[in-house]
């Protein structure tokens, strides 16, 4: 058992790569009363999109993909390009285009295919389509670095928000599949060396208001139905500690996967409030909502077709952040609505664990 141990971590080192830090700045929302972010997953080309009229009315400040942004499934790298021009010439997500900025991250079917991990051979090729749909100058520094994990910051000052996009998929070590169950592994990780020691640089050192880690797996459920966080209980145990130890501003995460909208919540230590995770996941498709699988779910799933709207409204000495799961016409299938202190969006002392 200790050599198998010995064998995974000098794998584990010889997997690392080098980070370039890279992040991106909107401050166009700066004065407003309100910011408000609308996000999405699990969007396949060829279905009908029924939500984007929806998503539009809502005037977002910024769209953020949350992975299976297209569901390309494939190893050739031509099938993958058209099907990501298919999406960008799908007509209102051009209008969403045309008024609001985007960013995100991706998942296993816009990374290749079902539960495709860092062993991918096209990998570097699909990162490169992946920042093309995104939109990235050709000489982005992003452009040069191994994984699409990166910062986006949205407003300025007493509204400055930051978002976390991590790469779950690049360097992210196999599923532990025994006859088709996919059980906790203790040995894998999900980030990789070089994305590990960026998000915590990051997360140390940022400033803003509000801090959103986006993941196109879910981090908080402990089910093991469908893949997430859970299957690699090490890794999961690690961000949040890893927050913990930062400390942040008001950390949210913002998650994809599974066809399902859903709101978790978890205590964490030094915080005096709890870290949310709110999903939203099917926007051309979605299963059946379960009673089962997380622990820390708050109200119940929405197995419905969905986004999501983070509303952030800031006030002198409070700013109200309101969660919601919404489907066509708007409706608000899911809420949960969270007044904090303007105290409390100051950079907490940083700890040592």
């Amino acid at each position: 058992m200790c050599f198998k141990i010995l064998i995974l971590f000098i794998l584990s080192l010889l997997s690392a790569t080098q980070t370039i830090a890279f992040q991106r700045t909107v401050t166009n929302n700066a004065d407003s009363s309100h910011t408000y972010i609308a996000f999405g997953s699990c969007n396949n080309q060829d279905e009908l999109q029924p939500l984007w009229p929806a998503i539009i009315a809502t005037q977002p400040d910024l769209w953020v993909w949350l992975g299976d942004n297209i569901y390309a499934d494939t190893k050739d790298m031509q099938v993958m390009k058209k099907k990501y021009e298919k999406q960008l010439q799908h007509k209102p997500y051009q209008q969403l285009l045309s008024t609001t900025p985007i960013t995100g991250t991706w998942d296993d079917h816009d990374f290749g295919y079902d539960n495709s991990d860092r062993r991918f051979d096209k990998k570097a090729e699909s990162q490169r389509l992946f920042l093309d749909f995104m939109g990235e100058p050709r000489d982005a520094p992003i452009r040069k670095q191994e994984g699409t994990y990166r910062s986006y910051t949205l407003g300025a000052g007493e509204h400055k928000i930051k978002i976390f996009l991590l790469d779950v998929r690049y360097f992210k070590d196999p599923l532990l599949d025994i006859f088709g169950l996919y059980l906790p592994n203790p040995f894998a990780d999900v980030l990789g060396k070089a994305q590990w020691q960026w998000l915590e640089q990051e997360l140390a050192a940022s400033d803003a208001q509000v801090n959103i880690i986006a993941s196109g797996l879910q981090v908080l459920p402990d089910g093991l139905s469908y893949t997430n966080w859970s299957n690699y209980p090490v890794a999961r145990n690690r961000l949040l500690r890893l927050i913990e130890q930062t400390k942040p501003a008001v950390p949210i995460l913002l998650t994809g996967d599974s066809h399902v909208g859903e709101l978790s919540k978890i205590n964490l230590k030094g915080y005096a409030y709890p870290l949310y995770e709110i999903k939203s996941s099917g926007m051309t498709h979605h299963r059946r909502a379960k009673k089962t699988g997380n622990s820390y779910r708050v109200g119940e799933q929405v197995g419905e077709l969905n986004f999501g709207i983070l509303d952030i409204a800031w006030a002198e000495d409070t700013a109200t952040v309101t969660m919601q799961i919404r489907g066509e016409g708007n409706k608000v299938w899911l809420e949960e609505k969270v007044v904090f202190p303007r105290k409390d969006f100051k950079k907490h002392t940083r700890v040592e664990l």
